[in-house]
C-alpha cells in the first residue's frame, strides 16, 4: 500500500501534556513525553490515538487488525511478521528539513520475552500477568514537539492503492485535523487548570509508608541469597555479570493516569511514556535509550552504575564522584559497552561501528547514571526489525554474555518480565525510529501495579549493597505510590 504524509506547523502554546489529555480516553492512545535535556536526547514528544491497525504476538502466535480489513491470525516469528507489516506500506512522500523524525506508524512496546524468538531459552519462568510480548498501534495522525525549537507539528499519513490517492487522502485529513486542533484550543481557552494535573500537581508532605503494601517476589535476605548465586555462576567461568531484578506489586488505589501525572512530576526523563493500551497500560519515566536509528546511523547508550542523589550539597557531590571513579561500575559499563558493539556488528557495516562516549555521567531527578554511546551504521537492506532482531534484548539489562545470562535470570527470578527491560517507543514508515529500555516502569493490569528494579552483578559485588541500589532505582517509583 502507497502511503503520503503530509505535515503542517502550528503555532501553538498547548504542551504536549495538555494534547494528551484531550485524547487520553481513546483507543490505544499514548504519550511519548521527553521531560528533560531538550538539546539531545529529549528534544521531540510524540501524541496520538486511535490508530488504523494494531500488531500483537505471543510466543509465535501474532495477530494484526486492521481497520476495514478485521483481524488476522498467523504463526511464525514475530521480528519476520513485523518486518512484512512494515514493508507492506510504502512512503512516497518525502517530508521537508526540519520536522520531527515521526510522522507516524507503529508505537508501542516490545516485551523482554521476544528474546526467546531469537535465542533459544529455557523460558520455564512463571508467566503470571500473560501480557502481549509485543503491542504495538499503527497510526496516521500524530501530534509532534520539537522542545528545542518550540514548535509544533502535525502529521498526517494518506494510504491508498497509488501515490496520488494516498497523497490526496493524506490532504483531506490533515483538513480534519485542522479542526481538531482549533477545538482542543478552545478548549484549553476555557479551562486551562484542568488539564495541567501533570505539571502542577501538589504534594503534600505526610508521613504515608507506602511500602507496607508493596509485596517483592525477593525480600532481603533472599535477593542476597540469589547475588551470591549469580557470583558462584560467575565464579564457575559461565558469565562476566547478569542483571538481576526484583518485583514489586500493589492494589492501584488511584487511575492509571493520574499514576503517570504523578511520576512524570517526581521524575521527569528523556524516553517517558503512557500507553493507554486497554488490557494493559504501561507509564514509564525511563532514562536509557536502547535503539535510535535516523538515515541508517544506529545509536545505542547503556546505562551501568548508579548512586543515590541527595539534597545535601556535599554529599551529591560525593555521590557523584564516587560514581565517576568506581572501578567495579566501569568495568560493568566496559562489559555492557562491549557485549553492545558485537551485536551491532552483527547487521552494521564493517568497520563502522565506534564509541564516541565511554564514561558520560548523567543525573536524574533520585539517582546519577554512567553512560555510554555505541554507533553503528545499517546497510540500506537491513531496517528496524533486522536491528532488533541482531540486538534485543538490550545487554545494559542482560549481562554477559547475554544468552548465558538470560538463562541464569529466568532461572534465578522465577517470573517472566514481560515488558520490564523490553522497549518502548516508535517506528516510523520511513524507517526511523527510537526505542528505549523499559526501566523505571510500572504496569498497570486489572487493578494492579507492578514495576521491577535491578542490578548488574559481578565477581565483586556485595549483596548488601546490590539490594540497597534496586532500592535506590525504585525511590521514585515508591515516592510516586505512596504520595
Amino acid at each position: 500500500m502507497k502511503t503520503a504524509a503530509a505535515v503542517k506547523e502550528v503555532q501553538s502554546t498547548i504542551a504536549p501534556f495538555d494534547v494528551y489529555c484531550h485524547c487520553k480516553d481513546e483507543p490505544y492512545s499514548f504519550i511519548l513525553d521527553s521531560r528533560m535535556d531538550p538539546e539531545r536526547l529529549g528534544r521531540y514528544s510524540f501524541v496520538g490515538a486511535s490508530p488504523f491497525a494494531w500488531f500483537r504476538s505471543k510466543g509465535n502466535q501474532v495477530h494484526i487488525w486492521q481497520e476495514n480489513q478485521g483481524e488476522t491470525r498467523l504463526t511464525g516469528n514475530p521480528f519476520t511478521l513485523l518486518k512484512d507489516f512494515l514493508n507492506s506500506y510504502q512512503m512516497v512522500t518525502k517530508l521537508p528539513e526540519g520536522v520531527p523524525p515521526f510522522s507516524g506508524g507503529a508505537v508501542g512496546y516490545f516485551g523482554y520475552e521476544l528474546g526467546e524468538m531469537i535465542e533459544e531459552l529455557p523460558g520455564n519462568s512463571i508467566d503470571d500477568l500473560m501480557l502481549p510480548d509485543c503491542l504495538l498501534g499503527f497510526y496516521d495522525k500524530i501530534f509532534a514537539f520539537d522542545h528545542l525549537l518550540s514548535k509544533a507539528f502535525l502529521f498526517t499519513l494518506g494510504r491508498a492503492s497509488t501515490a496520488s490517492e494516498a497523497k490526496t487522502k493524506a490532504d483531506e485529513m490533515m483538513k480534519e485535523f485542522d479542526t481538531e486542533i482549533h477545538n482542543i484550543k478552545v478548549q484549553f481557552e476555557t479551562d486551562k487548570m484542568s488539564l495541567k494535573l501533570g505539571d502542577n500537581m501538589h504534594r503534600e508532605e505526610n508521613d504515608k509508608d507506602f511500602s507496607s503494601k508493596l509485596k517483592s517476589n525477593f525480600t532481603r535476605e533472599q535477593y542476597c541469597r540469589t547475588v551470591e548465586q549469580v557470583k558462584d555462576y560467575i565464579a564457575a567461568g559461565d558469565i562476566y555479570q547478569a542483571n538481576l531484578s526484583q518485583r514489586f506489586e500493589a492494589e492501584l488505589e488511584i487511575s492509571p493516569f493520574e499514576l503517570y501525572c504523578r511520576l512524570r512530576t517526581i521524575n521527569p526523563a528523556p524516553f517517558a511514556s503512557f500507553l493507554n493500551f486497554g488490557d494493559v497500560v504501561v507509564a514509564s519515566a525511563s532514562p536509557e535509550r536502547f535503539l535510535l536509528l535516523s538515515d541508517k546511523i544506529v545509536e545505542t547508550r547503556p546505562i551501568k552504575g548508579t548512586r543515590p542523589r541527595s539534597s545535601n550539597p556535599e554529599k551529591d557531590r560525593q555521590y557523584r564522584e564516587e560514581l565517576l571513579n568506581s572501578e567495579k561500575d566501569r568495568a560493568e559499563l566496559i562489559m555492557i559497552v562491549d557485549l553492545e558493539r558485537n551485536d551491532l556488528g552483527r547487521v552494521c557495516l564493517p568497520g563502522t561501528v565506534k564509541v564516541p562516549e565511554l564514561f558520560t555521567l548523567e543525573a536524574y531527578a533520585t539517582v546519577y547514571h554512567l553512560v555510554s554511546t555505541v554507533t553503528g551504521v545499517l546497510p540500506e537492506d537491513k531496517d528496524i526489525t533486522d536491528l532488533l532482531y541482531a540486538s534485543f534484548p538490550g545487554g545494559s539489562i542482560t549481562g554477559a554474555p547475554k544468552i548465558r545470562a538470560m538463562e541464569i535470570i529466568d532461572q534465578l527470578e522465577g517470573l517472566k518480565r514481560n515488558v520490564y527491560t523490553g522497549s518502548i517507543g516508535y517506528i516510523s514508515l520511513d524507517g526511523k525510529a527510537d526505542l528505549n529500555i523499559v526501566i523505571r516502569t510500572f504496569v498497570i493490569k486489572n487493578n494492579r501495579v507492578y514495576f521491577q528494579v535491578g542490578g548488574g552483578i559481578v565477581a565483586d559485588s556485595e549483596p548488601e549493597k546490590e539490594y540497597q541500589e534496586t532500592l535506590d532505582k525504585a525511590k521514585a517509583l515508591m515516592e510516586t505510590l505512596a504520595l
